[in-house]
């Protein structure tokens, strides 16, 4: 089948290559993003593959399905950017990749906890401007400390272990609790009051929008450290910002950010950062982000190729779609 990815980079072409090699598929890649000044981009395809920062309302199904778009496949696990009732009434399919790495997220959910309570960002630059000293480098030992984990599905369950192997007591929130030795399941307000760390794994839905917001700092331990690498809008930034000045909360490790839309993937170097938000987070020597990185790495990318491309194949043979999304 002839599909068109958007929002690609060089490392979707690199994998969705390899994952074709033993396939017939037609593959066009467009560094611009799906909307519906660039739908019409998909005349002459069949799938339209699109990422998270592209937003599949109503106009731009409407004009996808113009365009001959008879399959709609998402190369992430989260799907809150597609309207799938509009999906629906155009008679469009829309496929996911469920999983593809735990392990690549939950790994870099430790790593940014690291690198920010052991302060190796603000070392790393130091030393590349030969300043070797180690004032205002004081970190803490993970070991001995309480994590909450919010969400304990596969991400969650792996963060858990890694987490658990440093020698931290582990709590868990979760509405579906799946039993894990590693876990140790509590209410929300236990968890807030009790977690030095907290680390958000749950997908974003209207339940979960700003789940962390001033009302919830407020009931969380003195101090705390917020990591996300769920979804931005999972947090309320103003809310953070506002708790971060005050030193209610005591960092926060982020891979997202609920307005990245334009700003994350891009090579902005050049330019004045025009979100003011993101400029004032920016600012806090005990916060640190990273541009929506966490799913990037080699497993990774090739199993989202291969889920994706697999998809494809069992829609052309009019197989039952096994990652299929419903309304």
């Amino acid at each position: 089948m002839k599909i068109v990815l958007f929002d690609a980079h060089r490392y979707d072409r690199d994998s969705f290559t390899a994952a074709n090699r033993d396939r017939a598929h037609v593959l066009a890649f467009l560094e611009a993003r799906l909307t519906a000044a660039t739908a019409p981009l998909c005349a002459g395809h069949e799938v339209v593959c699109a990422f998270v920062n592209d937003h599949l309302d109503a106009e731009v199904l409407t004009g996808v399905q113009r365009a001959g778009i008879r399959l709609v496949a998402l190369r992430s696990a989260g799907f809150n950017h597609v309207d799938l009732a509009a999906a629906a009434r155009l008679g469009l399919p829309v496929v996911r990749v469920p999983e593809y790495s735990p392990f690549a997220v939950a790994e870099h959910a430790v790593a940014l906890v690291l690198t920010l309570v052991r302060k190796i960002h603000r070392a790393h630059a130091r030393v590349r401007e030969g300043n070797f000293s180690l004032d205002g480098l004081v970190g803490f030992d993970l070991h001995g400390k309480t994590v909450g984990l919010i969400g304990t599905g596969k991400i969650g369950r792996v963060a858990a272990t890694i987490f658990a192997g440093f020698g931290c007591t582990v709590l868990a929130y979760d509405k579906f609790p799946t039993p894990n030795p590693a876990l140790s399941y509590v209410s929300l307000e236990e968890l807030y009051a009790r977690a030095d760390l907290i680390s958000l794994h749950v997908p974003l839905t209207p339940a979960t929008h700003h789940l962390i917001d001033a009302a919830a700092i407020e009931r969380m331990k003195p101090g705390v450290i917020l990591i996300n690498t769920g979804r931005g809008a999972l947090i309320d930034t103003r809310a953070m910002i506002g708790a971060l000045k005050r030193g209610r909360l005591g960092g926060a490790a982020l891979d997202v950010y609920e307005e990245e839309e334009g700003i994350f993937f891009e090579d902005l170097s050049g330019q004045v950062l025009q979100d003011d938000v993101l400029a004032r987070l920016l600012t806090f020597p005990n916060v640190i982000i990273t541009s929506h990185q966490a799913f990037l790495t080699r497993e990774a990318l090739a199993a989202i190729a291969e889920t994706t491309l697999a998809s494809v194949t069992a829609f052309e043979r009019g197989a039952p779609l096994a990652h299929q999304v419903h309304v």
